[in-house]
């Protein structure tokens, strides 16, 4: 199979390749080029912008069992092309074959999810003080959305968006990743192929500055939901913000991991390690910062090197437990954090360099006892690295793993009720998993706190973002 054709989708319709700016994509296991994409323009963006204006007016009114109707044939074509998708997905991001196919099959329990909760959209009657007056709330669609969605998890992060606002009734413009795009064309595959109506979800690609400065402040833009950097996204919040855009912000984290003496050393050391290296820990949620009780440092360090060691690294269409990094500059910003952390006393147990070819490849890393002058203790590394620091007491690990602005995800491991009731109420962060790795499921919320974001995707708050509140009062004579 070669690697699928990239387009622009607008009004129902893939735009041919042609009078545009064009940029190539390639394939991080060895650089080359394997593709290109058209970029858009300010009448390809008003383009889209009128035909989700005009799609939204018919859309708003449809009944939630049609919207449901289509969520559901979505997830049934994304099980059945799910290989195909997957191996694009491999192709342009890197990451393992069997990872990237179940990225698609989990997406398709998200637009199922959708489906059902879309029908569960609920006004209320609020009891009146005169017998001639009805008093109901409603919620309605905001209207068009602009949904941009990031290159580490491409078919996932987009297909919670569009699955939020079409089942809210809105119109949505997505602006994907251009380093891994092959996964929102193939959305817009789907629900092209499944008869989703002229407009409704359009697909723009190209310079993101620009494509998200000029929608964002056109008037017939409503909405913004936007995952991707910390600082990119308070760029974004804040032109939104001036243009009176609502915004849902699933920005960046650091996430701690607090491993108390009692808890199952060989459990939690597995769970975590196959967690941090999958997608080579390009995963926002992905387990940072190895807090360990004293009693346990040695043991468990020496567990997590063992078990390190066995991640196999390579091609994702081979079978390996992990690929390359996205981008070339990600290798060049790994050396700089292990060696800025090496400097400053810090001590390298596993890993720690480039491994040689033409690709983005890079050994899986465990560095120790780090200090908070550290870069890495400071900055998100969002990369195959585990950082390993000592801890003697709850109340110091939980300030320490809160010392950081960031509020996305945050573990820990103990067998003790009382520990895990102090921690899971003491980390300041949107979601908290005690003793598994239990987050981003369809039915739980996913989002974060301080300047990880704000808002949640996913659970009964998934529609929160894409619905108006309206108080309506009659007086009935």
């Amino acid at each position: 199979m070669s690697y699928k054709n990239i387009q622009l989708y607008i009004n129902g319709e893939f735009l041919p390749l042609e009078n545009r700016d064009t940029k190539q994509i390639v394939n991080p296991v060895d650089n080359e080029h394997i593709g290109e994409f058209d970029c858009a323009t300010a009448e390809d963006l008003d383009y889209a912008l009128d035909s989700a204006q005009q799609a939204f007016k018919i859309w708003k009114n449809t009944s939630p069992l049609y919207r449901s109707e289509l969520l559901r044939k979505f997830a049934q074509v994304a099980r059945e092309r799910a290989a195909e998708i997957g191996r694009n997905i491999t192709l342009d991001q890197g990451k393992p074959l069997k990872e990237a196919i179940g990225e698609v099959t989990v997406c398709a329990e998200h637009a199922e999810w959708h489906a059902e909760e879309c029908r569960r959209i609920y006004g209320r009657t609020i009891a009146a003080r005169q017998p001639n007056v009805e008093q109901t709330v409603v919620r309605e669609p905001v209207g068009v959305c602009l949904a941009i969605s990031p290159w580490n998890f491409p078919f996932n992060q987009a297909i919670r968006k569009v699955s939020a606002a079409i089942a809210a009734g809105c119109t949505v413009i997505v602006k994907g990743s251009s380093d891994t795009p092959s996964a929102v064309n193939a959305i817009a595959e789907i629900f092209h192929d499944i008869g989703l109506p002229k407009g409704v979800l359009n697909i723009v690609w190209g310079d993101s500055n620009f494509i998200s400065d000029y929608l964002i402040q056109s008037p017939i833009l409503q909405k913004v939901s936007f995952t991707g950097s910390t600082p990119v996204g308070k760029k974004i919040a804040a032109l939104a913000s001036l243009n009176m855009k609502a915004c849902t912000m699933e920005l960046g984290g650091h996430a701690p991991v607090i491993i108390c003496k009692d808890a199952n050393i060989d459990r939690s050391v597995e769970q975590l390690v196959s967690y941090k290296f999958r997608n080579a820990g390009q995963v926002c949620v992905s387990p940072t910062r190895f807090y360990v009780e004293e009693a346990i440092y040695q043991e468990f360090s020496d567990k997590v090197v063992k078990r390190t060691q066995q991640i196999k690294v390579g091609n994702g269409l081979d079978q390996v437990d992990m690929g390359p990094l996205a981008q070339t500059r990600r290798v060049g910003a790994m050396e700089q954090i292990i060696e800025d952390a090496l400097s400053k006393n810090a001590r390298l147990l596993q890993g720690g360099r480039r491994i040689a070819g033409k690709g983005n490849f890079f050994e899986p890393t465990v560095l120790a006892d780090l200090n908070n002058d550290t870069q890495f203790m400071n900055d998100e590394p969002f990369g195959p690295m585990i950082g390993l620091i000592p801890f003697s007491n709850l109340d110091d690990v939980l300030e320490e793993a809160n010392r950081l602005p960031f509020g996305l995800a945050s573990y820990a491991f103990t067998s003790s009720l009382k520990n895990a009731h102090q921690i899971s109420h003491g980390l300041e962060a949107g979601m908290v998993s005690i003793n598994h790795m239990g987050l981003a499921i369809a039915e739980t919320p996913f989002g974060g706190i301080k300047e990880s974001g704000f808002g949640s995707e996913g659970g009964l708050e998934t529609f929160d973002g894409y619905l108006r509140t309206k108080f309506i009062t009659k007086l009935c004579e």
